[in-house]
């Protein structure tokens, strides 16, 4: 099979993927074959790719959006068969016996895997996964649509989930929203909460891609990273890696307010004054997803229903997709077609 593999973790434009011929995998028993469809290429990648989170796995094969269909499944695969598509993504497998797995927040377990870091993932033409792990997605959404909802979605709702808002089966009429960059994450949490019924408010950098994204979406304002929403937030999530949001996110939140940082690796938070947290602001991260977090978003996904914005690119062109990624190039998500897609229905 065609894979992509990380030689030695660099920055992408010194070229640290290598494109390969490998063996297919084969399934363990609870596990399923999958040949793959789509992937979704997320900022994850890009950080596992450069370094920026550690080698686990020498030459992994990045990806962690996949959406594919079942070749095979182990004797203990549950009820997955041939011919189901199914969608795999960042939780590979957790321990299923320590505290925060039994407790229902595997995605804090120490001894997790994770798709396309410590084991390999969907830059590829196949790749085996837990059926456990595993998501059958609804209807309503091509390949192509359906592969960034298994992390920029996945991640959006729980930062959504974390942001002190309400209940998301709940209204949320009144609250305001601040979202901090707007990428694939982004441009899928402000329809979540659009539907939920907060006022989003966006700040990000780039002005002909994302401004213009998030003002069709429905955002209620967009400015530069720089700038203040002209009302006081009720929450606010960062999507981008940089440290230095922080403080102007907090600045921007109302007395009780929460903010949610988004990403897996971020920059240094520079130093700030104590003032911009005093008043019971709160500042928390995301780690990961539970399989709640991916059931719950998958069902509302298809109910309201998102609509992923996406460019295409061939297996082929990973690489190139990484580049893009990485300048702020690509409006809503990059996603990578591997083989032969569905179309919605």
């Amino acid at each position: 099979m065609k894979a992509w593999i990380v030689e030695k973790p660099a920055p992408i434009e010194g070229g640290p993927l290598s494109l390969r011929e490998l063996p297919r995998p084969s399934p363990r028993r609870d596990e399923i074959l999958v040949k793959v469809r789509a992937c979704g290429v997320c900022r994850t990648d890009l950080h596992v790719v450069e370094g920026d989170l550690p080698p686990r796995l020498p030459r992994v094969i990045p990806g962690h959006q996949v959406v594919g269909e079942v070749i095979e499944a182990g004797e203990e695969a549950g009820s997955f068969r041939r011919g189901d598509r199914v969608g795999v993504a960042w939780l590979h497998r957790t321990c299923g016996s320590c505290g925060f797995c039994l407790g229902g927040r595997e995605n804090l377990c120490d001894r997790a895997e994770f798709t396309g870091w410590t084991v390999n993932g969907g830059y590829s033409e196949y790749l085996v996964a837990p059926a456990r792990f595993s998501h059958r997605l609804p209807e309503g959404f091509s390949d192509l649509e359906a592969a960034p909802l298994l992390c920029a979605g996945i991640i959006g709702f729980r930062a959504l989930r974390l942001a002190g808002l309400g209940d998301l089966a709940l209204p949320w009429k009144g609250a305001r929203l601040g979202i901090y960059g707007f990428g694939a994450a982004g441009h899928v949490a402000i329809q979540v909460a659009r539907f939920l019924g907060a006022e989003v408010f966006v700040s990000t950098r780039d002005k002909t891609r994302h401004q213009a994204l998030a003002a069709e979406l429905g955002a209620a304002w967009v400015g530069g990273a720089e700038e203040l929403p002209p009302v006081k937030l009720h929450a606010a999530i960062i999507f981008a890696p940089a440290g230095e949001l922080v403080p102007r996110a907090l600045r921007a939140l109302e007395k009780g307010g929460t903010l949610v940082l988004g990403g897996i690796h971020m920059s240094d938070v520079p130093s700030m004054s104590y003032d911009l947290l005093y008043d019971e602001r709160v500042i928390r991260s995301v780690a990961n997803n539970t399989l709640a977090d991916a059931r719950d978003f998958l069902e509302m996904a298809a109910r309201i229903p998102v609509r992923t914005q996406v460019t295409e690119f061939p297996l082929e062109a990973a690489a190139e997709a990484l580049r893009r990624l990485k300048q702020g190039a690509i409006r809503g998500a990059a996603v990578l077609r591997a083989s032969g897609n569905r179309a919605g229905s």
